[in-house]
């Protein structure tokens, strides 16, 4: 009997009989299976970490609960926001048969039998809760809809993965949807050979791939498993794989019409729960500065060029240290070449920076440089080189306004922003190209802007530089070092309104 014809013979019973046939198939085996297909691989992958999703009705909640209940000593499985957990307990307590073992309070689910299995339950609301789970050992870290969660908790809370058993097997399971906005693309970059169409080197679903964590802080795929140097230290790789699921793999849902329901949600919701299209209808929140769609347009405009043009200005947004980077932005009136950036570590003075930057300028152009912290001893020794610069302190006050003329500017952050905004504005006379990288798309797409009052007059103020970062997980090294050269005030190239004689620089470089 084919499993169509399986389905069709079980649609026929009544729901007592079906409640009894499944009494009999199940009776003496554990209180819960994964289903054959998708499910089950999931539940069997060697990844250490593990993304089971796509389709909504493809049973994650499920693989995570069963997971925990059957392969695991001491799991948590974390939910965005706290109220969400209840539908995970309702059926937790529905494959254990009762709340046995479970205090509400906690969230601890102290699992009866033998084997003194542990669940808990947690939440990370706000972006900086993951640190109420810091240290805490668990060997399955569960992420239930991973596209809500920010990329830094993620990162941060799957960093504390940790047994006192040896024998036990530690891993980080993911479930969800494709993303419903831009704050959800870290996942799509995460798992870029699964889940992006332009990754050069796709994988197929299952496939493991490893990844290192570069000195930089970014990821870096390897060959294998075997440990590899990484800034003079052998680090190990770990793997990761994403499993498509899909309502067709649910026996259980089959035999409701889910599907139907699936069937029935408008575009572009339909797209992504019923086909799980990862790149299918995306929405910014509505206070995003930038448009997602403005930045993806500048990105296909871009062309490689060999004539390049006089350059006008030259962004450079120095490393505090840490896992950030240096960045450099060549701006060619409307074009802007690739980025450059360089480890924190390498440009960690301002001596550094400098040499960093210097051959990279060309036409006399003026090298635009957040002048905050590490910036303003770069800055000192820039212009010990003779070179054209523009100090920049995102904090000050701007006198400009929008091209509407409606709004000022609360600061020269918020001024800068917006001029790059104008500039990608697809219906602009002549929009900006710039080069395709993914980091970048993040960075511009994170600022996120408000009015407020400024005097008598309406003025729009952005995220600040660390609010990006706990929502990134990183700093937005490169969305500023290209919005810095959209400041006011820049000199003409060639200028040098601001030299220092050679001979009074400090050529420690």
């Amino acid at each position: 009997m084919t499993p169509a014809e399986l389905m069709a013979l079980m649609k026929r019973l009544t729901p007592e009989e079906q409640a009894e046939l499944d009494r009999l198939l199940t009776d003496g085996l554990p209180k819960w299976m994964p289903q054959v297909g998708p499910q089950t691989q999931a539940l069997e992958s060697e990844a250490d970490i593990v993304f089971y999703g796509g389709q909504a009705g493809g049973g994650k909640s499920d693989l995570l609960l069963g997971a925990a209940l059957t392969r695991h000593e001491h799991s948590i499985i974390f939910r965005r926001e706290a109220v969400q957990l209840v539908g995970l307990e309702e059926r937790a307590a529905k494959i254990l048969g009762s709340r046995d073992g479970y205090n509400s309070q906690t969230k601890v689910w102290h699992v009866p039998g033998e084997d003194g299995r542990i669940l808990e339950f947690g939440s990370v609301k706000e972006p900086e809760d993951w640190m109420k789970y810091q240290g805490r050992a668990h060997d399955l870290k569960g992420f239930d809809e991973i596209t809500h969660f920010l990329e830094i908790q993620f990162r941060t809370l799957i960093g504390w993965m940790r047994t006192d058993n040896p024998s036990v097997r530690q891993r980080v399971i993911c479930a969800g949807n494709p993303p419903t906005d831009a704050e959800g693309e870290w996942v799509i970059r995460y798992w870029a050979p699964w889940l992006d169409p332009q990754h050069p080197n796709p994988a197929q679903p299952g496939e493991l791939r490893w990844f290192v964590t570069d000195e930089d802080g970014s990821d870096r795929e390897v060959p294998g498993p075997d440990p590899v140097l990484i800034g003079g230290e052998s680090m190990k790789p770990k793997s990761r794989t994403f499993i498509r699921s899909s309502v067709d793999d649910n026996l259980f849902l089959q035999l409701t019409g889910y599907k139907a329901t699936l069937q029935a949600l408008p575009e572009p919701l339909r797209s992504q729960m019923l086909r799980g299209n990862f790149m299918a209808g995306r929405t910014d929140p509505v206070w995003q500065l930038i448009p997602t769609e403005w930045v993806k347009a500048a990105q296909a405009r871009w062309q490689p060029r060999v004539e390049k043009g006089p350059m006008t200005a030259l962004g450079l947004d120095p490393s505090r240290g840490g896992t950030d980077k240096t960045s450099a932005a060549r701006r060619h009136d409307t074009w802007f070449d690739e980025l450059v950036t360089a480890p924190g570590q390498v440009t960690c003075d301002g001596p550094a920076a400098a040499g960093f930057v210097a051959p990279l300028v060309r036409n006399g152009a003026c090298i635009c440089v957040d002048s905050i912290g590490i910036g303003s001893s770069a800055l000192d020794f820039i212009k010990g080189l003779n070179l054209l610069v523009l100090a920049v302190a995102g904090s000050e006050a701007s006198a400009g306004a929008t091209v509407a003329g409606n709004l000022r500017f609360r600061n020269k952050r918020a001024e800068m922003y917006w001029r790059l905004r104008e500039a990608l504005d697809p219906a602009a006379e002549r929009p900006i190209a710039l080069p395709p990288d993914k980091e970048l798309l993040g960075d511009l797409c994170s600022v996120r802007y408000k009015v407020v009052q400024l005097g008598k007059a309406a003025a729009i103020q952005i995220r600040d530089k660390d609010e990006i970062r706990e929502v990134l997980g990183r700093s937005p090294d490169k969305g500023d070092s290209v919005a810095l050269t959209f400041v006011s005030g820049i000199p003409a190239p060639g200028s040098m309104r601001n030299r220092v004689p050679r001979e009074a620089a400090d050529w420690r470089l």
